[in-house]
C-alpha cells in the first residue's frame, strides 16, 4: 500500500494516471485553472476521462476558497 507523507492512503483522482488529489491540488497552486492544463501536467484525464469531472469539482472547490480584492 503507498502512503503519503503524512501516512495515510492517498486518494486517487485519477486511477488510469495514479494520479491523487494532492497532486491536483499542487497543479492548482502552481496556477492551473482548468482541467486541461491539469491534464498537460498530470495526464489525468487523458485516457477513459472519468476523472474530469472529479478534477473540475476540484477546481470549483479552490475557486470558491480563495480570496478576492
Amino acid at each position: 500500500m503507498v502512503r503519503s507523507s503524512k501516512g495515510r492512503t492517498p486518494v486517487y483522482v485519477c486511477v488510469c494516471r495514479a494520479v491523487t488529489e494532492n497532486e491536483v491540488h499542487d497543479c492548482i497552486a502552481a496556477g492551473a485553472k482548468s482541467a486541461r492544463q491539469i491534464r498537460d501536467t498530470t495526464g489525468a484525464g487523458g485516457d477513459c476521462a472519468s476523472c474530469v469531472r472529479k478534477i473540475c469539482a476540484i477546481l470549483k472547490r479552490s475557486e470558491n476558497l480563495m480570496p478576492t480584492a
